[in-house]
């Protein structure tokens, strides 16, 4: 997940690519890249999500397989996506990244746009690969959604689902601004994927009980719609009847500006340039 230069070419800090023919990848080869890396991600996570919640014996999974899968859905979906698009594979990355960083604003709405749809088609192809199962164990389609979209947890309030939101999407944010700054000395390019899945990882493990970490609006939005068009028609609200939908779209973005925000103001700021010399003994 990496931004672009202030000029509007794509440069991916976090696995630098090689554009055939030498020639700047296209926007339309960005958005095919967004498009994919995003399918995989929604591949793995609501794939996991669907395995463990239609077996329930604990027989194929429980929550830290979950953990695991989401994690290990991102580092593959950036890997599929960095060397074209950068990656962000999350429209509140996208748009953190057009605010402090200089990603082009006129590609922002494209980009969330194909995120969305990728998740949207991984989410059908969860949705039909395992409709028997999910039939089995929730005929009337009214138990199963989480497998596609997160809600909050009975105890918790929409405020507090809120609030996590904006605290998990600003970890996220601020971690990764980290990973891929050109002067912060951070993993080597090829491993820049694999540290964010881990990241994800230790989110999920840390910040899924309140309200199931969607942390990424095409996450939640593509699938939950996948879901409604396909038989679930409460998609939309809690089990007490309660919009939600818009919840794990707003909620991320906004910690997303929180997370890019502080990262700037705390660290950002204090890194020293490529050159400067380093006095031995000193923090």
């Amino acid at each position: 997940m990496t931004s672009s230069d202030k000029t509007g070419d794509a440069e991916t800090t976090a696995a630098p690519r090689t554009p055939a023919r030498g020639r700047p990848p296209s926007l339309l080869g960005e958005l095919s890249a967004e498009f994919a890396g995003t399918m995989i991600l929604i591949l793995f996570g609501v794939g996991v999500v669907a395995q463990v919640v239609t077996t329930p014996d604990g027989s194929a999974g429980e929550y830290d397989s979950i953990a695991w899968a989401w994690g290990i859905g991102v580092m593959l979906g950036v890997y599929v996506a960095g060397r074209i698009s950068g990656a962000h594979i999350n429209p509140a990355v996208t748009i953190a990244f057009a605010v402090y960083d200089g990603f082009p604003w006129r590609k922002v709405v494209p980009f969330i746009i194909a995120q969305t749809l990728g998740a949207f088609v991984a989410a059908l192809i969860v949705r039909v690969t395992y409709a028997d199962l999910i039939r089995s164990v929730d005929p009337t389609l009214t138990e199963t959604q989480g497998i596609f979209s997160t809600f909050p947890a009975d105890a918790a309030t929409i405020p507090t689902a809120f609030l996590d939101q904006v605290v998990g999407t600003a970890i996220l944010v601020f971690v990764i601004f980290a990973l891929v700054h050109p002067r912060n000395k951070g993993p080597a390019a090829n491993m820049t994927p694999f540290m964010i899945g881990i990241l994800v990882v230790g989110i999920g493990m840390a910040w899924g009980a309140n309200a199931g970490y969607a942390i990424n609006p095409a996450r939640d939005f593509g699938p939950r719609l996948a879901s409604w068009v396909t038989g679930y028609q409460n998609a939309w609200v809690t089990g007490d009847g309660v919009q939600y939908w818009w919840l794990p779209i707003l909620a991320p973005i906004i910690g997303a500006l929180v997370g890019g925000g502080l990262f700037k103001l705390l660290v950002d700021r204090y890194i020293p340039a490529e050159d400067a010399p380093q006095e031995v003994g000193r923090a």
